[in-house]
């Protein structure tokens, strides 16, 4: 039996990259996994159907974040297609980036916020009612948040903030056997942003910075967040796991 046959996991942001990655590892693992989505609805299609030709159960829900009730949207298909089973597993993975130049502008700044602290703040709150006791939440955070980057300074300040949520809400749940942790990612390349990592001599520059010496893809986190959602990690609560391969831990001699 597979470590989380019978369980029933909410992945947001899954229609592409790390989110699908993370949608068809836990649905390895059997759990049956709601792939969340905000526009790109062939995307999505795509990681049901490959969790489907892999032998898992999956479904597809619409919900636009950061927007006025995004929350309940999401949640009216959530209940619908757990149809009065419990929720074992939340994975918040869904985000806004910041754009490529140094400085958002205002709408910029809110909407990274609207979607990468308060979506994430309020996915849990509605969640809470229907998570089992002992279940998991398990949030998508950054390098970045230890990294000085002057081109990510607001998107790393929204993913501090989750690292944040995630280690009071651990202290706030643990009476009910419900593990908070984040998980931090750093260069990965996805089938979404590869083209980012193909300017000449890029990819191998981050590799040098990176202990493992390479960058990472999809699967790496993906396979972090799997341990996380698994009964070995129920020991592990308020914690924020690097999944970067080492990214700039210092110099390389």
């Amino acid at each position: 039996m597979n470590e989380l046959t019978g369980k029933t996991a909410l992945v947001t942001g899954a229609s592409r990259g790390i989110g699908r990655a993370i949608a068809a590892r836990l649905a390895k693992e059997g759990a049956m996994v709601i792939v969340h989505f905000g526009t790109d609805k062939d995307g999505a299609t795509a990681t049901v159907d490959e969790i489907e030709r892999a032998g898992g159960t999956a479904l597809a829900v619409r919900a636009e974040l950061g927007v006025d009730d995004d929350v309940d949207t999401l949640f009216a298909g959530v209940e619908a297609g757990l149809a009065g089973r419990p929720l074992d597993i939340l994975v918040n993975n869904a985000a806004a980036t910041p754009p490529a130049r140094s400085g958002p502008s205002r709408t910029e700044f809110d909407r990274l916020f609207a979607v990468n602290v308060r979506a994430p703040y309020f996915i849990i709150q509605r969640a809470l009612p229907l998570l089992r006791d002992g279940g998991r939440i398990i949030t998508l955070s950054s390098v970045a948040t230890r990294v000085a980057n002057p081109t990510q300074t607001s998107f790393a300040m929204t993913k501090s903030a989750v690292e944040t949520m995630s280690r009071t809400l651990a202290t706030q749940l643990g009476t009910r056997g419900i593990t908070v942790n984040a998980v931090a990612p750093g260069a990965t390349r996805t089938a979404t942003n590869g083209s980012a990592f193909e300017a000449p001599g890029l990819a191998e520059l981050i590799a040098g910075m990176t202990a493992l010496n390479r960058l990472g893809g999809p699967d790496d986190v993906a396979d972090v967040v799997a341990f996380l959602a698994s009964d070995a990690a129920r020991w592990i609560t308020g914690q924020v796991i690097d999944a970067s391969g080492g990214l700039f831990l210092g110099p390389r001699v």
